[in-house]
């Protein structure tokens, strides 16, 4: 039924969004800016050009460089404590067969690491981050190249998802997308189904 399946990293095969969301909340209010729950779910999703751009509209006095800097710093230390996979993460990617690949709004080298944390980098034969892109999620380019590098129509390819700007980017791009959200809240607009867990989704579109 698919010739390739694709994977969002964080918040869908990973437990790293509310490391995000706790650390983040920590970064702004060491920096002397409080923001809350519904700021950062504006972050969720979002390629880190993105982001910045985002909290330098709604905090134009903000230290954008020391934020980062805690931000990157209590995120590191938190995913060091342990990266948890979402559930029916590792028994979904047990049972595909068709080649699989990760599309994230990481970048390459924090990409690659919380896949190496998690024991996940053997699943997929390609890895494609915000930099192997011109425009990142949600437009389709990150999807589009996804299948173009496996060779197989994007029609022809199921894409797992948490947040809507990925599903979006998905959508666009032509691809069957299972929707499972994070700790954002979603309507499932771009979602061919919106799903509890990823096993749940699987069964959805026929994938299992």
């Amino acid at each position: 039924m698919f010739d390739a399946v694709f994977f969002d990293l964080d918040g869908t095969l990973i437990d790293t969004e509310s490391l995000a969301l706790t650390s983040g909340l920590a970064a702004f209010a060491a920096c002397g800016h409080e923001v809350d729950d519904t700021f950062m779910h504006g972050l969720v999703g979002k390629a880190e050009p993105m982001a910045a751009a985002i909290i330098r509209a709604a905090l134009p006095t903000l230290d954008l460089t020391a934020f980062n800097a805690h931000w990157r710093q209590g995120f590191s230390a938190a995913m060091e404590g342990g990266l948890p996979l979402k559930p029916g993460a590792a028994e979904l990617l047990a049972r595909i067969r068709q080649p699989m690949a990760l599309v994230t709004s990481s970048g390459r080298t924090g990409a690659h690491h919380k896949l190496g944390l998690a024991g996940l980098t053997a699943h997929f034969r390609e890895v494609i981050t915000f930099e192997d892109v011109t425009h990142p999620k949600p437009a389709p380019e990150p999807y589009l190249l996804a299948a173009s590098r496996f060779g197989v129509s994007p029609a022809r390819c199921l894409v797992f998802e948490d947040s809507d700007i990925g599903a979006e980017a998905a959508h666009r791009a032509g691809c069957t997308v299972i929707q499972i959200p994070d700790v954002a809240p979603t309507s499932g607009t771009f979602a061919a189904h919106v799903a509890a867990d990823l096993m749940a989704g699987a069964r959805l579109a026929g994938l299992i």
